[in-house]
């Protein structure tokens, strides 16, 4: 009888074979499912990132080129903002938190949490997740600078007055349209990732990446190093390229046209 051998990440408790046709996305699941048991995610996040997949495989898991110039004129705008902040949930933090803090500094751009189900020990564990991955400072957690968004009811409106409450743009992944609706009547700009092009986070930022955030921050690090060399005046005239209501219409057109190619394929279910 043949003896098979297989490599396996561990990730969390599970054993995830590299062979696997699924490797990447069931190593994402993974992290989402552990960052839950430390605390970290909400359970609510789980049905997020799921949702988020559905769509993901609509885009063929890469990155598009209409997503490309969303990065593109969202790391723009950051570095041409005076006072950047980038908000944390649960879920950036367990997926890509170095990056996320490399983002940080490469802009000058401080982290600060804010969550929906907010609990102290998430907080706590997230303060945790991001200085391990090299943070210096996290805006957010001290009660001592809390501050307030007085358009939204629930526990996102508790910002940091360091943070936040003075950004004149507002970087907020994987985020929900209450806030960013919110934000938009407070006078700042807001920068949202959203693998769903319709829905409210996508429809009122002013600039809407649709991508999968594990592809979307380590693309923005890179046009990062490459935008921050430029002079105001060139990002400015870089800015004009770019129109975020345009690259949301191409994000639906690109999605609806890969269904339609989908739906043609005769080999579609010859899987085996």
């Amino acid at each position: 009888m043949s003896e098979y051998h297989f490599e396996a990440e561990i990730v969390g408790s599970s054993e995830v074979p590299k062979d696997h046709p699924r490797y990447e996305s069931l190593v994402t699941r993974e992290k989402i499912i552990e960052g839950m048991h430390q605390k970290i995610v909400a359970e609510a996040g789980l049905i997020a990132h799921g949702r988020g997949e559905a769509f993901d495989y609509i885009l063929g898991e890469e990155t598009p080129p209409f997503a490309l110039n969303q990065e593109r004129l969202a790391v723009i705008m950051l570095l041409l903002a005076e006072k950047p902040i980038i908000s944390v949930n649960g879920n950036i933090a367990v997926l890509c938190p170095r990056e996320l803090v490399m983002l940080s500094q490469l802009l000058e751009a401080p982290l600060e949490i804010n969550l929906f189900y907010r609990k102290r020990e998430r907080e706590i564990a997230i303060e945790k997740v991001l200085k391990e991955a090299g943070a210096k400072e996290v805006f957010g957690i001290d009660p001592q600078n809390q501050s307030t968004i007085a358009e939204i009811s629930h526990q996102r409106r508790i910002v940091d007055s360091r943070g936040i409450a003075l950004a004149d743009c507002v970087f907020v992944p994987l985020e929900d349209g209450d806030r960013t609706l919110a934000l938009r009547k407070s006078e700042k700009n807001v920068i949202t990732v959203d693998l769903n092009p319709l829905s409210r986070t996508s429809l009122a930022a002013n600039v809407s990446i649709t991508n999968n955030i594990v592809r979307a921050i380590p693309e923005m690090l890179q046009l990062a190093q490459t935008y921050r060399k430029m002079s105001s005046k060139e990002l400015k005239e870089e800015r004009k390229q770019f129109n975020n209501e345009k690259l949301l219409q191409e994000a639906l057109v690109f999605m609806s046209s890969r269904l339609k190619e989908i739906a043609n394929d005769k080999n579609i279910f010859e899987i085996l």
